[in-house]
């Protein structure tokens, strides 16, 4: 793994290298994504089932093949081991409590002239779920997008995830199950957002889409931004991790390596005011990269994507970990609060040394659903209020409208709109 020394005369060359860790080319693949958007905005189903024909190497005969049974999702969570079904219900509690913590409310505040303004939350009518995968979807993925849509109060979910060769992953069922979900399509990719973004004759228009996908469900969210809302774009996966002298060195291999296990294009990122505990952290990857069951993936990651910077100070990790603003930050120092107080950008932060992110993807609580390639620095992660939206309440008295009404058509008639001007006026000189 690449050690880099902030006192380096190339420093600043190979930060700026992480910085661009994110860039994708959108553009490069935006006219192949369009043509199929297009596709599906003129034609529907029948655009549908070819492109899963061409991308998914099965070919749907009617439109019904394209919809999950509420027996099949129902048969994949009876088929659980106990164990595992626990766990995934131990999972959606938690998940669901935390949300359920997040939830904005409705408001309503009266002045003195008996006046009254305030905020309408209302969640959206139909929410789209991205969950990719296919056999090797994760059926957290689907909790992580699915819960806080429940507890926002969505009434109707959609479900869209890939089916290469017709067959699902049963997890990835199970957990719809438990979410007690009902519209679940076989449909993966720019194709999966382009239906739920435009509707099919079985595939509902939604207002909102959410979830994580390679770059051409990137590119289509993009895409489609505008006629839906959509929760981030997303690039590949990345952990930053600030450690000093006291951190465990099996601790922060393990953890770097569990975020270049997901994919080649993955990030990991640690760094540290020791040498010692950077030369000993590399070491101990290449130790154990050879025992993990996706080597070759997380190789890949490491040794193209993954870097080890060493600082003078703690301070000075902290700003360099604020320019990444990365999707997973951990901090293992003697003191994580305070070394937090310095933090400003970051999807999800893990605080000492027994919290490693693995805890967050799965079964603490908050969203894994996160900001990538720097974009924590102005994206916040998934949560109920990718769900609503929030109507402004205002009710004025005619003692409020009068003490406030000169200044507004004031205002107005500067801006030169007489009829806003006068509409204020009128209610000042009315008996």
């Amino acid at each position: 793994m690449k050690i880099i020394n902030i006192n380096d005369e190339n420093f600043k060359q190979e930060f700026d290298e992480l910085l661009n860790r994110g860039k994708m080319d959108i553009e490069g693949v935006s006219k192949i994504v369009g043509d199929l958007l297009k596709e599906i905005k003129d034609s529907g189903n029948e655009a549908i089932k070819s492109q899963i024909a061409r991308f998914d190497r099965w070919e749907p005969k009617a439109d019904s093949d394209l919809e999950v049974s509420k027996e099949e999702m129902k048969e994949a969570f009876d088929a659980l081991d106990s164990n595992l079904r626990d766990a995934l219900q131990l999972a959606f509690d938690r998940i669901k409590a935390y949300h359920e913590k997040l939830m904005p409310k409705s408001w309503m505040d009266k002045d003195e002239t008996g006046s009254i303004l305030g905020q309408r939350v209302t969640a959206v009518d139909r929410a789209g779920l991205y969950i990719p995968g296919g056999k090797a979807a994760y059926p957290s993925s689907l909790l992580m997008n699915a819960i806080p849509a429940i507890v926002a109060g969505v009434k109707e979910i959609v479900v869209c995830t890939p089916s290469p060769d017709n067959e699902l992953n049963s997890l990835l069922l199970a957990a719809c199950h438990l979410c007690g979900l009902n519209k679940v399509y076989k449909i993966g990719g720019a194709s999966a957002i382009g239906a739920m973004a435009y509707g099919t004759e079985t595939i509902p228009k939604v207002d909102v889409i959410t979830g994580p996908g390679n770059i051409f469900v990137a590119t289509a969210k993009k895409l489609v931004y505008g006629d839906v809302n959509i929760d981030m774009i997303a690039g590949p996966s990345e952990i930053g991790v600030i450690a000093d002298e006291s951190a465990r060195v099996d601790y922060l291999s393990m953890d770097l390596l569990s975020q270049a296990e997901h994919d080649e294009m993955a990030s990991s990122i640690l760094i540290t005011d020791s040498k010692e505990l950077a030369n000993s952290v590399a070491q101990k990857i290449e130790e154990d990269l050879k025992t993990l069951s996706r080597e070759e993936i997380a190789r890949k990651s490491i040794e193209e994507r993954g870097c080890i910077i060493i600082t003078d100070t703690i301070d000075q990790a902290c700003d360099l970990m604020n320019q990444i603003a990365p999707e997973h930050l951990e901090l293992v120092t003697k003191e994580p609060f305070e070394t937090m107080e310095n933090i400003k950008h970051a999807g999800a932060i893990f605080l000492g040394e027994y919290t490693p992110e693995p805890i967050g993807d799965y079964i603490a609580g908050p969203n894994h659903t996160l900001p990538t390639g720097g974009t924590a620095k102005f994206y916040s992660p998934l949560s109920v209020e990718h769900f609503l939206k929030k109507s402004s309440i205002i009710s004025m008295s005619q003692d409020g409208v009068k003490a406030i009404g000169k200044e507004c058509a004031m205002i107005a008639e500067v801006e030169g709109l007489t009829a806003h001007q006068r509409s204020v006026l009128i209610r000042l000189d009315d008996r």
